[in-house]
């Protein structure tokens, strides 16, 4: 793959239930996945305290639906990464890391050599390959098997730039690993689903789907098409053919997560509360220090907020309701979309405010799912601070779903 950047081959992942194949089954102890994935019994008190010194606290204004954090911040590298998703923060602190010395090697995906949206685990040693990793892919890939060939390699200092449920994984297993230094750079997920469903969906939004080269879902409602001859393209929301998905198209697993923000990263780096720059939570003091790294190449401001949340969420609760476990789709005339779209940019939850509808969404979603498909699960998958996001929708916990009481 180039000088300073090196994709290792893994075992076989070990069949499992609900799986994202974060890499920890294809390691020497596939049992560690018992005490590590965060589909099994996830503990984020327990996790947060050990990575953040303490829990997320309800009485600060909006931990309760990010996680704890330091600060928030909308932000933006100066100049832009040519070839990054956004501006190039992730990517950007991984080379600022790799420059210091401060790691020797960062765990991340690059593309796949045959399918530039392919994500492939690799491990990088030198700053200048991190240009090759810049972008979006969409897919599930090992990550965290990467940790035994880059500490048979002898790497004691590591950065992993991963999603929640690595991230949640790496953390639950990281006393074990014998690092002299972690570094976590996380970003938000919400529904991943395999390389070959993604490449359906760009064939429904365009006759040429293999000269896309960027698609991101922007804050504003839309969707950034970018094409290899220069076209752009903007798609609302209400218009993207999502009836034309097949109901499984995001896996029970994707479905069913409570993280959306990457909550035990040192630092998330997302867009959902931009506002058109990038969102950074700033968790604990390791992320002070890789903001620190990016000097006055990085420019800083207070997100912003405006709109109100709560009638949109109550529509997406019933539309989920409604789908019976397929995707949730809006009931509205074909020549009412182009206006409901044209609307919700200006008078829809906007910046911070999008960023909770989305993670109440995401709480709703995880309990009418698990459910329907696996009530016996709610209890130990459902922590607490989810029942408090979904209870003004009127959803609540049940003697089946948790240990405590019925609230209703």
């Amino acid at each position: 793959m180039g000088e300073g950047i090196a994709a290792p081959a893994f075992r076989e992942a070990a069949p499992r239930g609900l799986c994202t194949d974060c890499g920890v089954s294809r390691m020497e102890n596939p049992k560690a996945c018992g005490t590590a994935c965060q589909f099994i019994k996830p503990h984020y008190p327990r996790l947060e305290t050990a990575v953040h010194g303490r829990a997320r606290d309800p009485s600060r204004p909006d931990e309760l639906h990010f996680g704890p954090f330091r600060q928030m911040l909308r932000a933006s590298l100066k100049p832009p990464q040519p070839g990054a998703q956004w501006t190039g923060i992730t990517t950007r602190l991984a080379e600022k890391l790799l420059e210091a010395g401060a790691v020797t090697a960062v765990l991340t995906m690059a593309p796949d050599p045959d399918d530039k949206w392919k994500p492939v685990p690799v491990l990088v040693t030198k700053p200048e390959a991190m240009a090759a990793c810049r972008g979006m892919r969409m897919g599930y890939a090992p990550l965290l098997a990467l940790l035994e060939p880059a500490a048979a390699a002898g790497h004691k200092r590591i950065a992993v730039i991963g999603i929640p449920c690595q991230v949640y994984a790496l953390r639950a297993l990281e006393a074990q690993l014998g690092l002299d230094a972690l570094y976590v750079i996380g970003t938000p997920c919400s529904d991943n689903t395999t390389t070959e469903n993604f490449h359906r969906f760009l064939e429904l939004l365009s006759d040429a789907p293999e000269t896309i080269t960027y698609l991101e879902f922007r804050a504003d409602y839309h969707v950034e098409l970018r094409f290899a001859d220069g076209r752009k393209r903007e798609i609302p929301f209400l218009q993207l053919p999502i009836s034309q998905l097949p109901s499984d198209f995001f896996p029970l697993t994707c479905r069913s997560c409570v993280d959306y923000t990457n909550v035990l990263a040192d630092i998330t780096v997302g867009y959902m509360g931009g506002q058109g720059e990038q969102w950074l939570l700033v968790r604990n003091e390791r992320g002070e220090e890789l903001l620190r790294l990016l000097g006055d190449e990085i420019t800083t401001a207070a997100p912003g907020t405006a709109g109100k949340r709560a009638s949109a969420v109550k529509g997406f609760l019933e539309n989920t309701r409604r789908a019976a476990g397929g995707l949730p789709l809006r009931r509205m005339p074909d020549w009412l979309r182009p206006i409901i779209g044209w609307l919700m940019p200006r008078i829809g939850p906007r910046g911070l405010e999008f960023a909770r509808a989305r993670v109440e969404m995401k709480a709703v979603e995880s309990v009418l799912h698990l459910e329907r498909a696996e009530p016996a699960k709610m209890r130990n998958m459902i922590p607490d601070h989810v029942w408090a996001l979904v209870a003004p929708y009127g959803l609540k916990k049940t003697p089946e779903s948790s240990d405590q009481p019925s609230a209703r």
